[in-house]
């Protein structure tokens, strides 16, 4: 049974873009933001390798853990605060349901 949820993402010019997901289709949130063509570019396909689908989480309630290699990832990466996660490393689930999230700058 499928299941859609509503993601909010801010673009870089502060514009919001709601989207209605399903969950049933195993994306993760930079997918997802390639799919409504949002400029994210997922450079390295979701490996955790890249930085380049960086968010910054907005909903306190939806931050998750990150694991090993978005950790080792965003040790390296610009523009990296508290509530920064690999889009790619962000799969949507029911629990999403609401999630709030702004696209981190462009590195330079």
């Amino acid at each position: 049974m499928s299941v859609d949820i509503t993601i909010t993402v801010v673009d870089r010019k502060g514009t919001e873009h709601e989207i209605n997901v399903p969950t049933d289709m195993n994306l993760n949130l930079m997918e997802v933001c390639k799919g409504f063509e949002l400029p994210v570019e997922g450079v390295c396909g979701g490996m955790a390798m890249c930085a380049s689908c960086q968010v910054y989480v907005l909903t306190e309630s939806h931050f998750g853990s990150r694991n090993d290699d978005e950790e080792a990832m965003l040790d390296e990466a610009y523009y990296v605060e508290d509530n920064s996660r690999l889009g790619c490393q962000i799969p949507i689930t029911p629990e999403l349901d609401g999630l709030r999230v702004a696209l981190a700058p462009e590195t330079p």
